[in-house]
């Protein structure tokens, strides 16, 4: 398997539940919220409530080595943001082509633990050969590249929030995430919408536009009262 630099390739196990002969994934992981002094790679992290429930803290992420290291790229990006950028843009070029040779879609998640408005960072429509996403807490992203896909993120922590991400979905065929506290008992429809399981595979861009996609609680975010978990 391919060793980059910021990105990691078969680190993630939802991740790898889509990984395959037709997809393999690569991720950016930083350390989110305010962890490292200086910088807030989640901007929306308080109000929404993911805060505390992070998975920073679920799988790998409990292990300190994994932690570090995020640690560690979180202050590149803050302290050297154009070594970071040079870094980063030779992974994706690197995995792009690393893909190609193997016959397989490249797909790139770079807020895997961040929330991080990259299309004013890096140009993706350069890169062809790879499918972006990501879920996002941040809702008046503009300019996307068409190979960028965006999920955002549900919370009822703030109704002020929660109800202004409906008024997105309202407005658009834009899925929205939402974590449920009990994988067995997640419903059919949430909000009037159709809901899909989002667990089976972590590939956003290939979902039904106009749904919910279903998440279960993980890690710390097992013990939420927020309201970021909903409590079904």
């Amino acid at each position: 398997m391919i060793k980059l630099k910021l990105l990691g390739v078969g680190t993630n196990a939802k991740t790898i539940k889509g990984d395959g002969s037709e997809y393999l994934t690569a991720i950016l992981y930083l350390a989110p919220a305010d962890i490292v002094e200086g910088i807030n790679v989640c901007p929306m992290a308080v109000v929404a409530g993911c805060k505390a429930g992070c998975l920073y803290s679920a799988g790998r992420g409990a292990f300190n080595n994994v932690q570090q290291a995020r640690k560690r790229k979180t202050i590149l990006w803050r302290d050297n943001r154009q070594e970071f950028l040079t870094q980063l843009e030779q992974d994706l070029t690197r995995f792009q082509a690393y893909c190609n040779r193997k016959g397989i879609k490249a797909v790139v998640r770079l807020n895997g633990t961040s929330d991080i408005r990259w299309e004013n960072y890096i140009d993706m429509a350069s890169y062809s050969g790879i499918q972006f996403y990501d879920y996002t807490k941040i809702l008046n992203r503009r300019g996307l590249a068409t190979n960028y896909h965006l999920t955002v993120s549900y919370s009822e922590a703030s109704h002020d929030y929660a109800n202004k991400v409906m008024q997105v979905k309202h407005g658009s065929s834009t899925n929205i995430a939402v974590v449920f506290k009990d994988k067995a008992r997640i419903p059919l429809a949430f909000k009037g919408y159709n809901v899909v399981d989002g667990d089976k595979d972590d590939l956003r861009f290939l979902d039904i536009p106009n749904s919910v996609i279903a998440l279960y609680a993980k890690g710390q975010a097992k013990k939420d009262v927020s309201g970021f978990v909903i409590n079904n």
